[in-house]
């Protein structure tokens, strides 16, 4: 998903960078590895940055090449 996704699941359609917000400074319990932005990309301030972020992904199965999630249209998660 990205940050757009979980602020417009919430009612709230562009508070995508207060959800980044709280992927920073929340709980570290839930898996914001899984957050990137609107184009796939890994974010700079995940906590290890951009590299870290890729090495997340790519733990859970993900291809990510320049930090950029391959296939991201077809792997990115929309809730109905």
């Amino acid at each position: 998903m990205t940050y757009g996704d979980i602020a417009t699941l919430c009612g709230h359609p562009y508070a995508a960078r207060q959800v980044g917000g709280l992927a920073h400074f929340g709980p570290t319990e839930l898996p914001w590895h899984r957050v990137v932005n609107r184009h796939g990309d890994c974010a700079a301030g995940y906590h290890g940055g951009k590299a870290g972020h890729q090495q997340m992904l790519e733990q859970e199965g993900f291809t990510v090449e320049d930090y950029q999630i391959v296939d991201f249209a077809e792997r990115r998660w929309l809730p109905t």
